[in-house]
């Protein structure tokens, strides 16, 4: 089998952390090329804002009651399905501007090291041990990852700044509003929980290895809900 899927990300969403993984199996179990695109949520304008210490205790917030029930579920869903895989996600202190944080991931696909640079970012960041709009902190992760860093300040300050901000105004262009969100040939789908589906579309069957993704027959995938 050949063929690229398209994975779009942002760093700030855990549900797709828990997806990492997932992609990465499907695509070598069906022997396809993966290609890891970010995407950068803009959460305020669905979820609202706010900000919390250390300790949990918000000391800024922008958010309607129906707006904290619906992230108060979300970080229980996706804590239920990390405990199952030893992972580690700690609710963010604040909305983060995961733009320069995406940047990077364009700076390391072109060197062919997105997947380290992935596994560079995620852990460190839902443990709260990663500034994302640091340009030193990326740098550094970039580095860690394998990556040539010489030039990546500027680069991300200029034209890979342009071009994350085009990618995802074609990526919206194209359907593209969530994550994690995959493209197989015309087809388009949101969620972890669409790839068996997606393997179903690459091999001309349901996979017998559903299981092995981290998906239970009745997961729903947990998705950055609009």
């Amino acid at each position: 089998m050949s063929g690229v899927l398209t994975a779009y990300v942002d760093l700030k969403s855990p549900y797709t952390y828990l997806a990492v993984e997932p992609t990465r199996r499907l695509a070598r179990k069906c022997g396809v090329e993966l290609d890891w695109l970010p995407y950068t949520l803009d959460i305020p304008s669905y979820l609202g804002s706010a900000r919390v210490d250390e300790t949990g205790q918000v000391i800024e917030q922008d958010r309607s009651p129906h707006q904290w029930r619906r992230v108060k579920y979300a970080y229980m869903d996706v804590r239920r399905y990390a405990n199952l895989r030893g992972l580690t996600i700690r609710g963010t202190v604040k909305i983060w501007d995961t733009r320069l944080a995406s940047t990077g991931l364009l700076w390391a696909r072109e060197q062919g090291r997105a997947d380290a640079y992935l596994d560079a970012v995620y852990p460190p960041f839902w443990r709260r041990d990663l500034d994302a709009e640091d340009i030193a902190v990326i740098t550094a992760k970039l580095a860690e990852a394998g990556c040539e860093t010489d030039g990546f300040a500027d680069w991300a300050a200029g034209d890979g700044g342009a071009l994350h901000d085009r990618l995802r105004t074609e990526a919206e262009a194209a359907g593209v509003f969530g994550v994690p969100w995959y493209m197989w040939g015309d087809e388009v789908f949101w969620g972890r929980e669409a790839l068996p589906l997606i393997s179903q579309r690459i091999t001309g069957r349901l996979p017998d290895w559903a299981a092995d993704m981290g998906l239970a027959p009745d997961d729903d995938g947990g998705r950055d809900r609009g």
